[in-house]
C-alpha cells in the first residue's frame, strides 16, 4: 500500500469521538441579510457570514460524500432567482485524507450572493434566504444547521429592513418565537407559570435553569480527560509492538551495535539512551500535524460519530489490516522512504542517531501501523481534546520502546535472557489480526444503529465474535495455519494458556445470548448494540424493562397524572455515552429502581430525522432576521434543550416537577454511578418532601 492512502488513515483511526461532551451553546458564526438594487428589475441578495476566531464554514462547492457543504436558496412570492448563488471570501482548499478528496471553508468572513429578478415589476415581492451551513472549529463540529432570513422589496424602494408581516404574525402568536436567552427582551421566565401543551411551545416559561428549586446534588457534571490512562494504553500498545516480527529481532542488534561496536563503551550507552529519546520524540512528533492543521481534528471527529459510510470505511479498513497481520500480504511504505533515511544515518553524531530511530520506525510500520490504528483508535473516543490524548498515546508508545532499548543498553547482559526469534512472533501477529476482525465489525454496527437500519442485532454481533474468538482458539491450538506460519509448529504452554483463555471468553460471550432485560456483557458495554437492538425486542420496547415517554408534553402529562418528578434523557441514536449510561449506570440494581418506581423518564432523540407531521412544523424567530425551521423530531427537541437549559450535548440530565420547575442541577455526560445516583436521589427525595 502506498503511504499516502495507508499511513495517514492509520493515523486517523485514533481520533475516534462520540459526539458527546459537555459544552454551552456555541454560536460561532453571524450572519446578516441585505439586498442591493442593481436597476433594470435586477437585484442581488447578499447573506454575510462573520465568524470568530477560530471557526470555520464549509463551502458550498465541496462534495457532500466528505464534509457537510453550505447550501444556501433563494424564493419567495414575485421572486425569480437569476444564475447561481456565488461564494465571496478566502477559500481555503485542501486535500483530505480522510475524506479523499478537497474540502474547501472560509474563516473570518463570507458572503453568499445570489442574483435576481422580480417577476411583476410593478408588484413588490417577499425574498427569502435559507442557508444550511456547519461551522467548525480545530476540536469540534457544531451541529448542521438551516435558518431563514426574509426581507420585503418594493420597486420604488428595494430595501425594506422589516421582515414582513405575513411571516412574522404566526410567530409572535406562538410562545415558540420566545427561544434563545441571545434574546433577553423576548425571554421572560415565570417560575409561577405552568406550561402550556402546546407541541410548537419550544421555550418553557416556569424552566428557570438558573434557579433551581435546590442546591443538591452533584452540579454540572463534565467528562474528565484522564491524559495519564491513554499514556499507559500507548505503552502497552508499544509493548505489543515489540514482541512482533518486524520489531523484536532488531533489539538485540540495535542494542549490541551501541554497546559493543563502539570503542567507547560509555560513549555507545549515551549513544542508546539518545537512540531511545529520538524514538520517543518522533512518535510524539506523529500527533503535532493534529494541533496544528485548522479544521480537519474537527471535522473528523463530528463526521466518525455520525457518518455511516465513514463507519462502514473504517470497518473495511479495520478487515484490511486483519489480512496483513494474518500475513496474506504487507503494509509498507515505499522502499525509497526507508533508503532516504537509511543514507542520512552516515551524517554520524546526533543526527545520525536521530536517522537510526526514524529508520527503525519506518522498516518497522508493517506491524506498529495497525496497532496503533487500532488499539490507540478504539481507546481515544468521545473526547473533546483528542489531539492531546493521541499525544499521550504515542508517547506512551514511543516511551515503552524508549525504555526497552535504553535499560538493554545499559544492562547488555539482559539480552541473554530474551527469547530467541521464532514462530511466536508470527503468532503474535496472527492473534492480533484476529483482534482486528473482532474491533472491525464495531463500526459495521455503529453504521447499522446511526442509519436505524437494526439489522446487526445484539445477538447476531454476540455470534460474529464467538465465531471470531473460537477461530482464534483452533489456531492457537495449531488446528489451522497461516502463510508465515512453521508447517509443524510447536504449541508452547503460553500458547495453551492463552487458547484455554479464549474458550472462557467463548463461554462468557455465549451468556449474551440468553434474553434478559440486564446486560450480561457489561465488560463490553459501548460496544456491544443496546439491549433493545435484539431479536428478543423491539427497537420501539424501550430497554431495561422501561419504555420511556419520546414527548416532552406527553411526559409532563403523565407526571401530573402520577405525581412523579420527571426525567428528561436528552440523548442521540449516535451517542455512544448515552448508550454506555444505559448499560453501566442506569442497570445498577440501586439506580434501576429509581428510573422505574420514581420519576416518569423522558427521552428525547436529538438526532432523529423523523419528519413532524404538519400541524407540529413552525418557525422559530431567532432575531435580526433569522428565522429558524423545525421539520423534524431531533429539531424540536435540540432546540427545545437549547431554549430551556443552554446547553447542546448528549447525555444531559434534568429533574423537572409536574409543573415543569427544575428540582437541582443538571448534569451532563457518562459519569460514575455514585455521582449520578446522589442527583436522583436529590432530586426524587426533594420532590416527595414537597409534594
Amino acid at each position: 500500500m502506498r503511504f499516502s492512502s495507508i499511513y495517514k488513515i492509520s493515523f486517523l483511526l485514533f481520533l475516534f469521538i462520540s459526539f458527546s461532551f459537555s459544552a454551552q451553546i456555541k454560536n460561532p458564526v453571524k450572519f446578516k441579510f441585505t439586498i442591493n438594487e442593481l436597476g433594470n428589475n435586477q437585484y442581488e441578495a447578499v447573506l454575510d457570514a462573520t465568524l470568530e476566531s477560530g471557526w470555520h464554514i464549509n463551502s458550498k462547492d465541496i462534495p457532500d460524500d466528505t464534509a457537510i457543504p453550505t447550501e444556501v436558496k433563494l424564493s419567495g412570492q414575485n421572486i425569480v432567482p437569476v444564475g447561481k448563488v456565488i461564494e465571496v471570501g478566502k477559500k481555503i482548499q485542501e486535500f483530505s485524507e480522510a475524506f479523499g478528496g478537497e474540502i474547501a471553508y472560509y474563516s473570518k468572513n463570507v458572503a453568499f450572493k445570489q442574483k435576481f429578478k422580480l417577476k411583476d415589476p410593478a408588484k413588490a415581492g417577499d425574498a427569502v434566504a435559507e442557508i444550511t451551513y456547519q461551522t467548525c472549529d480545530d476540536r469540534v463540529c457544531l451541529a448542521p444547521n438551516t435558518l431563514e432570513f426574509n426581507q420585503k422589496i418594493s420597486p420604488k424602494d428595494a430595501i425594506e429592513e422589516a421582515v414582513s408581516e405575513e411571516e412574522t404574525k404566526p410567530l409572535e402568536d406562538s410562545a415558540a418565537a420566545q427561544l434563545l436567552p441571545e434574546n433577553p427582551a423576548t425571554t421572560e421566565i415565570t417560575s409561577a407559570e405552568t406550561p402550556k401543551l402546546d407541541p410548537k411551545q419550544l421555550k418553557i416559561s416556569s424552566i428557570d435553569i438558573a434557579n433551581p428549586l435546590t442546591d443538591c446534588g452533584t452540579g454540572s457534571s463534565k467528562i474528565s480527560e484522564n491524559y495519564w490512562t491513554y499514556l499507559l494504553l500507548g505503552f502497552i500498545g508499544g509493548l505489543i509492538a515489540l514482541l512482533t516480527p518486524c520489531v523484536f529481532p532488531m533489539i538485540p542488534l540495535t542494542v549490541s551495535f551501541f554497546t559493543k561496536g563502539n570503542k567507547n563503551p560509555a560513549k555507545g550507552k549515551r549513544d542508546a539512551i539518545i537512540y531511545g529519546f529520538f524514538i520517543l520524540l518522533i512518535f510524539v512528533l506523529l500527533s503535532v500535524p493534529f494541533h496544528l492543521i485548522d479544521g480537519i481534528a474537527g471535522n473528523i471527529f463530528n463526521e466518525i460519530s455520525t457518518n455511516v459510510w465513514l463507519n462502514i470505511v473504517f470497518f473495511l479498513i479495520f478487515i484490511f489490516f486483519a489480512g496483513s497481520f494474518f500475513g496474506y500480504y504487507d503494509i509498507t511504505l515505499p522502499s525509497s522512504i526507508a533508503n532516504k533515511s537509511s543514507k542520512a544515518e552516515e551524517a554520524g553524531g546526533m543526527i545520525g542517531i536521530f536517522f537510526m530511530a526514524l529508520t527503525l520506525v519506518i522498516v518497522s510500520f508493517s506491524c506498529t501501523g495497525p496497532i496503533l490504528g487500532s488499539l490507540l483508535g478504539s481507546a481515544i473516543t468521545g473526547s473533546a481534546n483528542v489531539p492531546m490524548l493521541l499525544t499521550f498515546a504515542l508517547a506512551g508508545f514511543g516511551l515503552a520502546w524508549a525504555i526497552v532499548f535504553g535499560l538493554l543498553a545499559l544492562f547488555p547482559q539482559a539480552l541473554q535472557s530474551l527469547p530467541k526469534s521464532g514462530g511466536w512472533m508470527n503468532t503474535v501477529k496472527v492473534v492480533l489480526g484476529f483482534v482486528e476482525l473482532a474491533l472491525a465489525l464495531k463500526f459495521l454496527s455503529k453504521a447499522d444503529l446511526v442509519s436505524k437500519t437494526f439489522m446487526i442485532k445484539r445477538e447476531l454481533f454476540i455470534v460474529i465474535w464467538i465465531i471470531i474468538a473460537i477461530g482464534l482458539v483452533i489456531y492457537l491450538f495449531g488446528l489451522i495455519r497461516f502463510p508465515h506460519d512453521d508447517k509443524k509448529p510447536k504449541i508452547s504452554t503460553t500458547r495453551k494458556f492463552i487458547g484455554v483463555l479464549g474458550i472462557g471468553f467463548v463461554i462468557y460471550l455465549i451468556q449474551g445470548l440468553i434474553p434478559a432485560e440486564r446486560p450480561k456483557l457489561q465488560l463490553l458495554s459501548g460496544i456491544l448494540p443496546p439491549l433493545n437492538v435484539s431479536y428478543f425486542h423491539n427497537e420501539n420496547d424501550g430497554i431495561l424493562g422501561m419504555k420511556p415517554e419520546h414527548d416532552f408534553f406527553n411526559a409532563i402529562e403523565l407526571a401530573k397524572k402520577e405525581n412523579k418528578p420527571i426525567l428528561i434523557d436528552f440523548t442521540g441514536y449516535g451517542c455512544e455515552n448515552c448508550r454506555k449510561m444505559e448499560e453501566f449506570v442506569w442497570s445498577e440494581p440501586d439506580i434501576l429502581p429509581i428510573l422505574q418506581n420514581d420519576v416518569v423518564l423522558a427521552s428525547l432523540y436529538v438526532d432523529d430525522k423523523e419528519e413532524l407531521p404538519e400541524d407540529q412544523k413552525t418557525k422559530i424567530d431567532l432575531g435580526d432576521g433569522q428565522v429558524k425551521k423545525v421539520k423534524t423530531i431531533g429539531d424540536r427537541w435540540s432546540l427545545f434543550q437549547t431554549a430551556n437549559f443552554n446547553n447542546n450535548s448528549q447525555p444531559h440530565y434534568v429533574l423537572l416537577t409536574p409543573d415543569g420547575k427544575v428540582i437541582n442541577n443538571p448534569v451532563s455526560g457518562y459519569m460514575e454511578k455514585e455521582k449520578f445516583k446522589k442527583f436522583l436521589e436529590c432530586g426524587v427525595n426533594y420532590f416527595k418532601n414537597k409534594k
